[in-house]
């Protein structure tokens, strides 16, 4: 007995430089579901460009599409697929286009760093949202109304964003479970040979606790504490005192088990995060030593260098950026 039941339909929009991995493993969960058998297709699904043309991914694969965008109806859920130079993709034409269709009120979400393009076209206000950890740190600084949260999944009323990568295969589970039921999104996780699918909340990477084998709670809070402070950088000092230890044990602590001194992993995150935002920003080498908490333009440059064997003025200008300011 075939099971009846209309097919849900999405609309995935391509942009120039989009992650294929991200959309394969999206579009892949749909498909399987469709195979399963004893019932009609569960799903069905067009591919949009903003003018129709075939989209290269940011690995060079060119992808054909149905059309250019066009009037969707509003039982569609339309999904961003971007990746690298993503501020080149987020064009008047498309976050028009956007701002237009969820008006009708379907639900609507984005992979990897398209959530940079719906919040361009000021879908995002107020929402939790995620997208790769790559982009997570310039995201951060350009949009400060959105909350971004360090998940590979994050789902905030008719707004879903997702890491991209096989993070992609975990809400599209996800959105079938929520629309068949557990039993469908296993089978299709079975097809895939996916054993232990994620949890919205999973973190992105393996955590530095994780990676160093940290079991100590006192070190893995004092990290914490150092990753939330970047733009006002607290002492060592000030950091025992909260974590309610000597500054001796902290940096036995930090010698023991991640071979640098508190000072030295603290330097270490905060030229981490320049990096990110030189790279993928326009943000000036000022800005980006204020945000990463350096008193002094010479220390950040000389710190940099040591780090990177290059001035920061010189990274930041030798990369094409990721992310554009925009004017948000």
């Amino acid at each position: 007995m075939t099971l009846q039941h209309a097919a849900k339909p999405y609309a995935f929009v391509l942009v120039p430089g989009y992650s294929q991995l991200g959309f394969a493993c999206a579009i892949e969960a749909l498909s399987l579901a469709n195979r399963h058998p004893g019932a009609d297709p569960y799903y069905r699904w067009r591919l949009l460009s903003e003018d129709g043309a075939p989209v290269p991914a940011y690995n060079g694969v060119v992808t054909q599409v149905d059309g250019p965008l066009v009037a969707l109806d509003r039982s569609e859920t339309i999904v961003i697929c971007a990746g690298e130079d993503v501020g080149k993709s987020a064009s008047k034409t498309l976050t028009n286009w956007l701002r237009r269709e969820v008006r009708r009120g379907m639900d609507f979400g984005a992979l990897s760093s398209g959530t940079y393009i719906l919040a361009r076209a000021g879908l995002l206000a107020g929402k939790r949202v995620t997208t790769h950890w790559e982009y997570r740190a310039a995201l951060t600084e350009i949009l400060p109304d959105v909350i971004m949260e360090d998940t590979i999944i994050s789902i905030d009323g008719r707004v879903f964003t997702t890491a991209g990568g096989a993070a992609s295969m975990d809400m599209m589970l996800e959105r079938i479970r929520a629309d068949y039921g557990v039993d469908l999104a296993k089978w299709v996780a079975d097809q895939m040979v996916y054993t232990d699918p994620r949890l919205p909340d999973h973190a992105q990477r393996m955590s530095l606790q994780t990676h160093t084998q940290v079991r100590n709670g006192k070190l893995a809070l004092a990290m914490q504490i150092m990753e939330n402070n970047i733009e006002d950088p607290l002492t060592p000092d000030e950091i025992s005192a909260i974590v309610e230890i000597s500054t001796r044990q902290l940096e036995r602590l930090f010698a023991k088990y991640v071979g640098l001194s508190p000072k030295r992993h603290y330097l270490r995150l905060r030229l981490e995060k320049a990096r990110d935002l030189l790279r993928q920003t326009d943000f000036s080498v000022t800005d980006v030593c204020v945000a990463c908490g350096f008193k002094s333009l010479s220390h950040f440059s000389k710190s940099y260098r040591a780090a990177y064997g290059i001035s920061p003025g010189v990274d930041g200008s030798s990369n094409s950026k990721l992310i554009w300011h925009g004017g948000i």
